[in-house]
């Protein structure tokens, strides 16, 4: 089953994949194979992450309209919030990209947190890799917006996009989220709110220490998502960044930080906090319960 699967993927049919990407979130029988036999690709990973309310999801929007008029085949994950009830994705995004989903050079799937902290999806480096097997590139994850746990993403991504808005606070509270350090390219959506200038030009003042220790400047790009104005700005520095950062040490560093995530969940499959609730229960009705010899021995 999974070499038919494996072969369909590598021919780009969007079926093939979605099958693929389910296979893989349910730990369905085959899907390791499926994974083991994942051919290599150069497609690039552009991560859109920051805040609630930045306008994530309308610069996304934009972002595929403008690589479909390039000719370029456009895949998506959009990181919603879990369900409270059904724990899947609540499905934001699916209106206000629902422009795209009978496009036949776009691909999107919404996944939901299922509890990560990250802002990603449990599957989320197996799910991207399915994407660029299916021959898509870009690939564009849309992290799910939780502030300070949201810095994962630059983990996974190529190119990594903070987005803010001008009213996100003072300068100190930018830095407080975290994103400061995983931002390859910052945009400040919203631009035509008053003080967007006034924003930018703090972001720069607070940019100008990191800059004399990178060896490429960290772009700040003003956009109205809505209008479709600065996209192709954006575009632009996204391609730049592509091209600068030619180092084979991040792309070993990208590596490594994801095979990190898929060996500990290898090492933490099987243990569920209802076993670890039962097991420290009698553990500790004998007496004498130590912490750190229960997790040592467990």
């Amino acid at each position: 089953m999974w070499q038919q699967l494996l072969q369909q993927l590598r021919q780009g049919e969007t079926k093939a994949l979605a099958r693929a990407i389910s296979l893989v979130e349910n730990e369905a029988d085959g899907y390791e194979h499926l994974l083991l036999h994942l051919p290599a690709s150069a497609t690039g990973i552009i991560g859109i992450t920051g805040p609630p309310g930045a306008g994530k999801s309308t610069l996304t929007d934009a972002l595929i309209g403008a690589f479909v008029q390039q000719g370029k085949k456009t895949g998506v994950l959009c990181i919603d919030p879990s369900s409270p009830f059904h724990h899947g994705a609540l499905l934001g995004d699916r209106i206000r990209m629902s422009e795209w989903y009978n496009n036949p050079g776009v691909f999107i799937r919404s996944l939901a947190t299922r509890g990560s902290l990250g802002g990603l999806h449990p599957k989320i480096i197996e799910i991207a890799d399915l994407m660029k097997a299916a021959q898509f590139d870009p690939v564009i994850i849309e992290t799910v917006g939780v502030g300070q746990s949201e810095v994962e993403i630059a983990g996974l991504a190529d190119t990594t996009v903070v987005v803010e808005v001008p009213e996100a606070g003072d300068e100190i509270q930018t830095m407080k989220a975290g994103l400061m350090e995983v931002a390859d390219i910052f945009v400040v959506n919203k631009a035509d709110r008053p003080d967007a200038d006034r924003f930018v030009n703090n972001l720069r003042l607070m940019l100008a220490p990191a800059f004399n220790q990178q060896k490429h400047t960290v772009e700040i790009i003003k956009t109205i998502a809505t209008q479709k104005k600065g996209i192709d700005e954006l575009l632009a520095a996204i391609a730049r960044h592509r091209q600068l950062v030619t180092d084979p040490n991040r792309k070993y560093r990208l590596l490594a930080d994801k095979s990190f995530q898929l060996i500990r969940q290898k090492r933490m499959q099987g243990i569920n906090k209802e076993d670890l609730f039962q097991a420290i229960k009698s553990a500790s009705e004998k007496g004498d319960f130590n912490l750190y010899r229960f997790v040592h021995t467990f």
